[in-house]
């Protein structure tokens, strides 16, 4: 379980009197289930991406707290990056590497090694179908196919916990399905899968919880149905616009 309890983030960009101060993150909270999918939806600039690498433990936050597995994310960083898989914005794979190279890289890095490495990015690259890549130099990969490499990187050491920063960003339709696909099953094994995204459908079809953030702040949070029966509303898009916007935008 993924718990999130007031986390706040100020940064200050410019110099000298062209400083300003920007509030990122004012205040989001959310629990995410262990075996369910939690996103975090909202428009651009709403903070989802400030919040997944506070609790991912690459930002400290200003106030507030976060948990990953009861392990607090502050005062146990190392622990708690021990049982995270993080699927940034930026995919970063090292190009002139092969995607087993590059999966192998981070196994290693996770204290993995030997036949049981090999086993697992064999496993991996099977179960998200991108065999045939696995010893070609990632320069030149599609976007699914980076995605692909990037997403068994972050499972390779088994982590009960997954953050994804916007997943199907850029990606085909048949991409896009193979990676729900892969989200179920991830799900489906009792993981705590939390992913940023302000796609309504796919939000619709994946999530067993949505939590709503606008201007850095938790707005709402419940099931999809519940969401609705809040506005009365038939569809995500119109309730998360009202209950992101208010009434009349």
């Amino acid at each position: 379980m993924i718990r999130v309890d007031g986390l706040t983030k100020t940064f200050t960009t410019g110099r000298g009197g062209q400083r300003a101060v920007i509030h990122a993150v004012r205040g989001v909270s959310f629990t995410a289930p262990d075996g369910a999918i939690t996103a975090l939806l909202g428009p651009n600039g709403a903070g989802k991406t400030t919040t997944l690498r506070m609790v991912s433990t690459l930002v400290k936050p200003d106030s507030g707290s976060a948990q990953v597995g009861g392990v607090d994310v502050v005062t146990n960083e190392r622990q708690v990056r021990a049982d995270l898989g993080v699927l940034s914005d930026a995919r970063g794979l090292y190009t002139r590497l092969s995607a087993r190279e590059n999966i192998r890289y981070y196994g290693e890095l996770r204290g993995l090694g030997g036949p049981a490495l090999e086993e697992r990015i064999a496993s991996l690259a099977h179960l998200l179908e991108f065999e045939p890549l696995l010893n070609r130099r990632t320069e030149g990969f599609s976007t699914g196919e980076k995605l692909k490499v990037a997403l068994a990187r972050a499972l390779v050491h088994d982590p009960k916990h997954v953050l994804l920063d916007e997943p199907t960003n850029g990606l085909d339709v048949v991409s896009a399905r193979a990676l729900r696909r892969m989200l179920v099953r991830l799900k489906e094994s009792g993981k705590c899968l939390v992913f940023s995204s302000h796609v309504m459908q796919e939000v619709e079809a994946l999530c067993e919880r949505v939590v709503i953030i606008a201007k850095g702040q938790t707005m709402h949070e419940g099931t999809v149905e519940e969401l609705k029966a809040r506005t009365g509303k038939t569809s995500l898009e119109d309730a998360f616009v009202e209950l992101a916007f208010g009434q009349g935008v």
